[in-house]
């Protein structure tokens, strides 16, 4: 079995804080095609109480989070707009190594976002 595991964390870089409330769903990429295998919202420390994918589900692939931004800024009083700039991020990355832990964090504000592999 892949002791590997993937978590991710939101932070509401325009406010200062863990983005909590914010819904997150995770799919599996084929070529064109797109499979969800989970969602789970964040907590008051702008991460999911669980990894988005644990160990005993974790293998090497294609993979997108989808983090749904429009639903959490517009709770939070952000400036409103129609349509947010930001509604929903994806971030598609690779895993490689089953045994791993990627951690896929998300620096968001109403106008921009940032990401890369951490810890």
């Amino acid at each position: 079995m892949a002791e590997g595991y993937l978590t991710t964390h939101v932070l509401d870089t325009a406010r200062g804080l863990p983005a909590a409330g914010l819904r997150i769903a995770l799919y599996e990429v084929s070529g064109d095609a797109r499979r969800k295998i989970a969602e789970m919202v964040t907590n008051a420390d702008g991460r999911t109480d669980a990894p988005i994918l644990p160990r005993g589900e974790f293998a090497p692939g294609i993979y997108e989070l989808v983090f749904h931004a429009g639903e959490y800024l517009d709770r939070t009083g952000a400036a409103p707009e129609a349509p947010r700039f930001l509604e929903e991020v994806p971030i598609r990355f690779g895993i490689s190594d089953a045994g791993a832990h990627y951690h896929v964090p998300l620096l968001l504000s109403p106008f921009g976002y940032s990401t890369y592999r951490g810890s």
